[in-house]
């Protein structure tokens, strides 16, 4: 369990009993998360099972939380220095130096979060401004209760909302060009 400290580092972190997963921005603890309820957690698998099937053979990865992204950090930079670090619900990272050996290193290209009512201001705020200077190009918030996905592309630097979908709708990634996804796969009634 983390101490009672004020700052902490990714070397603090990794000293952690390991059944505790939390996030950090600027050394600053931003959640410690409860299992997601099942309706977030079926979303969170069928876009995760949308984006394995699409990236199976291609030099993109998909990834599912828990897994760390430490988005200001390469390969180099020394545990003790890195004190941002997130798990979102899922990302695609196709820069292969990225994925070191316990965690992904630097932005992913896209990054996709799933709003829990626990989680909606980190995601909608906090994590959103940090993906945004990190320079993750295409951010996606998705609301299982009302049935939407915002888009936010990288533009200049800035996020800029290029789409809302709803559940009837094909939506196409934007950065795969030629994935579409069926929203009536992923919001189940």
């Amino acid at each position: 369990m983390p101490e009672d400290k004020k700052s902490y580092t990714y070397a603090d972190y990794l000293a952690w009993e390991h059944d505790v997963c939390a996030e950090v921005i600027n050394g600053e603890i931003i959640s410690m998360s409860p299992s997601p309820t099942p309706k977030h957690q079926n979303v969170v698998d069928e876009l995760t099972a949308e984006f394995k099937m699409f990236l199976r053979g291609k030099t993109c990865t998909a990834f599912s939380a828990p897994m760390d992204v430490c988005l200001f950090a390469d390969k180099e930079t020394k545990e003790e220095s890195i004190k941002d670090w997130v798990q979102p619900d899922l990302f695609v990272v196709c820069d292969e130096t990225k994925i070191g050996d316990k965690n992904i290193h630097g932005a992913p290209d896209l990054v996709i979060e799933v709003l829990s009512p626990s989680t909606a201001r980190n995601d909608r705020l906090i994590k959103f401004q940090n993906y945004e200077k990190a320079g993750v190009k295409e951010y996606w918030i998705v609301d299982p209760y009302n049935m939407s996905v915002e888009i936010y592309t990288l533009e200049e630097a800035s996020f800029k909302q290029t789409a809302i979908y709803g559940k009837d709708d094909l939506l196409t990634v934007g950065i795969f060009s030629d994935l579409q996804i069926d929203l009536k796969n992923i919001f189940k009634e």
